[in-house]
């Protein structure tokens, strides 16, 4: 490696000889910069170093005697070179090569030099040029170390001087070496180093001179050394002074080399801040202190190590179901928040998955020092707030994650976003949510190339098309921390799955469980003698076709079992119902009541979201110990069983998929907890065929929803693209669609038309519904006509509106503003009920009646706006014919919103479902969707200014339906997953605000809630605190942003 320049290699002086002081000896003595070293007493020895200089002083020569006036010092100078010049056979060697050229090159020099005494000043010592050599190591540390002893001690003004002499020396040497080779060819063979080799012209690269007084080559005659000392020292003395100290000098050098290795580490594909794969020890601490993670399987350090991602280049991997993939992700997000410091999305299928990730890793931020922020439902920022002082990992469903990247594209802030994780990749060929999943994928990849992504799944196929989209590598591993064994039940007989035999099946075992008749009949399928082997010891699921299934089976398992299983965890279970009473205001659900006694309970989407936690949690902590449930648990949160049963190869009426089968039988065995997980799927004789090809196909290939989703799918994006202006042109759309999985996969799908030309049709409608506006050629289809958007296609793209249903929600938003009902916000409602929910709906007409006749003036007035008559639901009610032509999506679309008008005003899920004979997760469903969509309308009118006067009302009602309580409530449900129970029980107990969770102790809150785990507690108080941070983080980001002085105020400069 080169050494450093002069101006910055200095040589550092041991503390006790910092301090300058001058030589002892007489009065009289003299010391001048260049005698630093002097010989011993028998002039060979190694010389004796002067104490270094003190760095930190500021004047130009520090304590040295100024000499350039001193006669009697100059005429010692000119006798002593006089005297050695006259001897002709002296063969003067150089006493080392201290040119500025060899100190910066670093070259080994083999020649010691050594100075002469003080007296005689620069006397220099002859050598033969035979002489014995010198160790090269001792020879090059020797000479480094009298080159800086010597440095140490010149004036800061001196060492500039050297710098710029040493520029100058360099232009010209080259071209004076030959021609001073070529005169002097006669010349004696003796070389010489003078100490000349400090002036300008002085040669630095050992060339032979000749020194005889006699000789007649001009260019070889060595100057007069008292004129080289004059021309030094005035040079010295009109060098420009330092205006800094050469100790701050050498920091500030220091300094600047340690920049440059950062800059370098950080343009390099890894930032190494730690020891734990270049995170802080802290972290690894965590990971023990919160998920009880020891240390990583073999194949996650491996995945962690791989070059692909040292490089970060885009990966995809893909493990079974419990391999431990999504720690590999959160390590991969703390490097990039913490080592990298940039923004981080994780994209989730579920919001309970979303609002799960939220409490866990809350945690990590507060210790960490990063944030956390929710994109789920109806909450999150658009475009999210940008954060100076910390980074943000933003939790986001499909949906939201779509727009929050929308956002940040339009802000132009793509840059602050550096790593981008999707859970469960396969979504991507899954209807409506697929399509915006590809959609976002398609614009990080093309508007950040410094964008990372990962994706991860457990049950992946085409990958190649998949790393062709995403431009990514692939790993892959069939590690499970606990062994898997399927099995495939018919009858009394239980095979185990083996693809290597012919049959895909061989022999297990028999069922032993007597069964009497009327058991039989009951259970013709066993399920009984299978639970039986494992619970209550051990855990279990079966997974149903229907919801109505899960109810029986459950119902049906607790009928017929033992007493015993009455015993186990007894008190728990009761205060589980109690919980479960309270949360639905003293109504419980029958089966639940009788099924829980027992460790039982169903778990479905009829249930609502406080029940349907309260029973996981229970489930998780041992209390229960079956649940029967739908395909939706297997995709949902994480709850592993010992046993998995699949009570038919069903899910509703459609024969099970492969990916569906794997991800429920992929719930069996738990890490840490169970040796081996077992799956037992139920069939009957006549699938038996059906089956063996469903356990031993490959898994169903992911493909592209971008066509057969056409307004949530092709067309949406072709508006955004123009919006966003990625792609203005027709040209620029083919480019982009190009690089979509559409793009991938457009040979296999497309089979009618062209890509182009489907991309044609597209813009064409997107400019007859007025969303776009430009010209389309017929002829040309690479069209170079610039399109642009509308405001209504800015609306409904920011928006997230479907495009099915923007020009129709414009229309009725238009016609509320000529007569918008306030009096109740009945009329507001009906503005934010979902339109997609309309066409599954089937009112019951009595209780439709019913509702209309308890409506007060206000509300019958919004009933005539919106146009629905008294008269068609009197005769819908009643039976009779109907002969006017009434819109039943207006008829139905009102009906939902009278179930969203109670709620609002009764605040109870079970009152309201039994009013309008609705099941309880239905109605919960209704309000989810009516708070998402209310968001959305809201974000559409922020676009248009002709409906500011929505802004307000719509901000109020989307909080409303959001948390759908009493207002007191509002606060504490902000914390991610504080539900309306918990919320109740917080208030109840004195926590009241926010502030009041944040600051709360763990403990004190474990003795005064009920059924309040001390994991429950810390997440709630971890999540509470990330909020206020949050909360806290943006006022202060809007306060500096007030206080911020403008730099284009008028008048200044």
């Amino acid at each position: 490696m080169a050494e450093p320049r002069l101006a910055v290699r200095r040589r550092s002086c041991p503390p006790s000889d910092r301090k300058r002081r001058r030589p002892s000896g007489k009065p009289g003595d003299v010391c001048s910069p260049v005698a630093l070293k002097t010989p011993s007493s028998g002039g060979e020895g190694p010389p004796t170093e002067i104490p270094c200089s003190n760095d930190s002083e500021e004047d130009m020569f520090g304590d040295y005697d100024g000499f350039y006036g001193n006669d009697s010092l100059l005429e010692q100078v000119d006798d002593t070179e006089h005297k050695y010049l006259q001897d002709k056979n002296l063969a003067i060697k150089a006493a080392g090569d201290i040119t500025l050229g060899n100190l910066q090159s670093g070259v080994h020099q083999k020649k010691q030099d050594n100075f002469s005494t003080l007296e005689n000043m620069v006397a220099l010592k002859a050598d033969k040029e035979d002489a014995i050599q010198m160790n090269e190591n001792d020879s090059m540390d020797s000479n480094q170390e009298l080159t800086e002893s010597i440095l140490a001690d010149l004036p800061s003004s001196q060492l500039l001087y050297l710098e710029k002499m040493d520029e100058v020396s360099s232009v010209s040497r080259i071209s004076a070496a030959s021609e001073r080779r070529n005169n002097c060819m006669n010349s004696s063979s003796d070389k010489v180093r003078s100490l000349s080799s400090f002036c300008p012209d002085a040669d630095h690269r050992n060339r032979p001179a000749t020194i005889a007084s006699d000789s007649k080559c001009d260019l070889c005659k060595t100057e007069s050394l008292k004129d080289h000392l004059k021309s030094a020292m005035t040079g010295n003395a009109k060098a420009q002074l330092l205006q800094v100290s050469r100790t701050k000098q050498l920091r500030e050098a220091a300094l600047s080399e340690e920049i440059c290795i950062a800059k370098k580490t950080i343009e390099s594909s890894s930032v190494d801040i730690g020891p734990f794969y270049g995170l802080p020890s802290k972290v690894k601490e965590l990971l023990r202190q919160f998920r009880g993670i020891e240390t990583l399987y073999e194949w996650q350090h491996d995945c962690l190590m791989l070059e692909p991602l040292q490089q970060r280049k885009n990966l995809i991997y893909s493990l079974p179901t419990s391999g431990g993939k999504t720690l590999v992700a959160e390590i991969l997000m703390l490097q990039e928040l913490l080592c990298r410091q940039k923004d981080v999305l994780m994209i989730l299928p579920y919001v309970a998955l979303v609002q799960e990730k939220v409490r866990g890793l809350s945690s990590f931020g507060l210790e960490l020092g990063f944030l956390v922020e929710e994109y789920a439902g109806s909450k999150g920022r658009f475009p999210p707030i940008k954060r100076r002082l910390k980074k943000s990992l933003y939790v986001a469903t499909i949906e939201k994650g779509h727009a929050l990247v929308n956002a940040l594209i339009e802000s132009e802030r793509m840059g602050d976003l550096g790593l981008v994780v999707v859970d469960e990749l396969h979504m991507l060929g899954e209807g409506s949510r697929g399509a915006a999943l590809e959609m976002t994928l398609a614009k990080i990849l093309y508007t950040s190339k410094s964008t990372q992504i990962i994706g991860m799944s457990a049950t992946l196929s085409n990958v190649g098309d998949l790393q062709k989209f995403l431009q990514a590598e692939y790993y892959t591993n069939n590690f499970r921390p606990v062994e898997l064994k399927e099995y495939v039940k018919i009858g009394d007989t239980i095979y185990e799955v083996d693809s290597k035999t012919g049959e895909g099946f061989t022999f297990s075992r028999l069922l032993n469980f007597k069964y009497s008749s009327n058991l039989e009949k009951a259970d013709p399928d066993h399920i009984i003698a299978l639970v039986t082997e494992v619970i209550p010891k051990y855990s279990c699921l079966v997974f149903c076709p229907t919801k109505k299934n899960c109810e029986n089976v459950s119902l049906m398992v607790s009928k017929y079992l033992k007493i015993e299983f009455r015993a186990h965890r007894e008190k728990e279970k009761q205060d589980l119902i109690k919980n479960l009473k309270s949360i639905g205001n003293g109504s419980v659900c029958p089966v639940l009541k009788q099924t829980i006694p027992f460790g039982i309970a169903y778990h479905h989407s009829g249930l609502t979201n406080d029940e349907r936690k309260t029973i996981e949690e229970a489930y998780s902590a041992g209390i229960l110990c079956l649940l029967a449930c739908t395909a939706t648990l297997a995709a949902g949160v994480n709850l592993p069983a010992r046993r998995v049963i699949l009570r038919a190869p069903y899910v509703a009426s459609d024969f099970l998929k492969k990916n569906q089968y794997k991800q429920m039988i992929g719930r069996a065995g738990r890490a840490g907890i169970d040796s081996a997980g077992e799956s037992i799927l139920i069939v009957q004789e006549k699938d038996k065929h059906l089956v063996w090809d469903l356990v031993n196909s490959p898994l169903e290939n992911c493909y592209s929803h971008l066509l057969l989703e056409l307004t949530k799918g092709i067309q949406s994006l072709l508006l955004s693209l123009v919006g966003l202006k990625i792609a203005v042109t027709q040209e620029e759309c083919n480019n982009f669609l190009c690089r979509t999985l559409l793009g991938v996969q457009q040979q296999l799908l497309l089979k009618e038309k062209s890509l182009s030309e489907i991309i044609k049709d597209g813009l064409e409608n997107l400019i007859e519904k007025g969303l776009l506006k430009g010209r389309m050629s017929e002829k040309d289809h690479n069209s170079q006509s610039a399109l642009t958007i509308t405001p209504l296609g800015r609306a409904t793209y920011k928006g997230s509106v479907d495009l099915a249903y923007c020009n129709l929600l414009y229309r009725e938003l238009k016609k509320g503003l000529e007569g918008l009902v306030l009096e109740t916000n009945l009329h507001l409602l009906y503005l934010a009920t979902p339109y997609d929910l309309t066409y599954n709906c089937s009112p019951d007409w009595m209780i439709y009646f019913r509702q209309f006749n308890q409506l007060s003036a206000a509300e019958q007035k919004v009933v005539d706006i919106v146009g629905v008559p008294e008269s068609f639901i009197t005769k819908k009610a009643s039976g009779q014919a109907i002969r006017k032509n009434v819109d039943i999506a207006v008829v139905n679309r009102l009906y939902l919103t009278f179930v969203l008008y109670a709620l609002l005003k009764e605040t109870n899920i079970w009152s309201v479902s039994e009013k309008f004979n609705m099941s309880r997760g239905y109605v919960q469903n209704l309000l989810n969707s009516a708070a998402s969509f209310a968001s959305c309308v809201l974000r559409f009118c922020e676009e248009l200014e002709e409906f500011w006067v929505y802004k307000a009302l719509l901000t109020e009602l989307t909080k409303q339906l959001t948390y759908c309580v009493k207002m007191e409530l509002i606060p504490l449900m902000e914390v991610a997953g504080v539900l309306e129970a918990r919320a109740k029980q917080l208030y109840n107990a004195g926590y009241k605000t926010l502030a009041h969770l944040a600051n709360a102790n763990p403990e004190a809150m474990i003795r005064m809630i009920e059924h309040l785990s001390r994991r429950q507690a810390k997440q709630i108080v971890s999540s509470a605190k990330m909020l206020l941070s949050e909360k806290a983080e943006a006022l202060q980001e809007e306060a500096e942003e007030l206080l911020k002085v403008p730099t284009d105020i008028p008048g200044t400069y």
